[in-house]
């Protein structure tokens, strides 16, 4: 087995969306290798029970440690709401989950106190980040919105449409009305879609990046670990599907801003 420090980051999603966090990744700790893991065939993951979510996260995790990672990050909201504390009994290496550092981003940011958390309809009915948040200031009043359409725009990559400035529209104005001073993207894919939601709140609304916070908890979790790679070299980051991994490329491609070495498939009997 390599030096731990120069093993790779797994990191894993029920689909394309976690790839948003592997960028910020790939932004702020350029010396990292990635494993990236998306269960497309099982997707998604947000109308699924929380056992259901919790195995197959488990077996997720079990797929990347076969890859000798270093950590653990759950680049998907619906499985951090669940299965992170599960999956940190479970394993002894580091596990990151994309709610912890969202919520400290928006607590830490907030000037009034109120709080707006965007998600798909899973998350915003965990009340994942509600519960994160509370815990963090219990005078925080938080109002939440489910967006299940960013989803398919922000795949579409219709990321300055006019219909997309339209539907965000109605979904933020809501919370823009309600004098949110913080808004939390609490779905790895939203991020795409940044510009426009920008423009329903306006520049006085800080946008919490779910991506970029999980980035730097993972850099912070690195450092309190020991295990920030040494290794020099060129990177070898893999790309693992378990369904249409043609699509996933097309997909990956747009979210990363260049194009993927291969991705290859896995078998959904291979995770049991």
């Amino acid at each position: 087995m390599s030096n731990a420090s120069n093993r790779p980051i797994g990191v894993f999603d029920s689909g394309i969306g976690g790839l948003t966090v592997v960028a910020e990744i790939m932004r702020q700790l350029p010396r990292e290798e990635i494993v990236y893991f998306g269960d497309t065939a099982r997707l998604p993951y947000g109308p699924k029970s929380p056992e259901t979510v919790t195995q197959f996260s488990i077996e997720d995790t079990e797929f990347l440690l076969r890859n000798d990672v270093k950590m653990i990050v759950v680049a998907c909201n619906t499985a951090s709401s669940v299965a992170v504390d599960a999956l940190s009994a479970r394993y002894d290496l580091p596990v990151v989950g994309v709610i912890r550092p969202g919520a400290l981003a928006a607590v830490s940011s907030t000037l009034r106190g109120k709080i707006g958390v965007i998600g798909t309809e899973g998350t915003i009915a965990s009340r994942a980040y509600s519960k994160a948040i509370g815990k963090l200031d219990r005078d925080a009043e938080v109002i939440e919105r489910s967006c299940p359409l960013f989803v398919p725009l922000a795949e579409e990559g219709w990321t300055d449409r006019e219909v997309t400035l339209v539907i965000a529209h109605e979904y933020l104005t809501p919370l823009r009305d309600a004098g949110v001073d913080v808004v939390v993207l609490g779905c790895t894919h939203y991020p795409i879609l940044k510009g426009t939601i920008g423009k329903v709140f306006g520049p006085n609304v800080r946008l919490i990046d779910s991506a970029e916070e999980t980035a730097s908890e993972v850099a912070e979790r690195l450092g309190a670990f020991s295990l920030e790679r040494e290794a020099g070299g060129d990177l070898e980051h893999r790309f693992y599907v378990t369904d249409v991994p043609h699509r996933f490329r097309e997909q990956a491609e747009r979210f990363l801003g260049g194009r993927l070495p291969r991705v290859d498939l896995v078998s959904i009997d291979e995770l049991g």
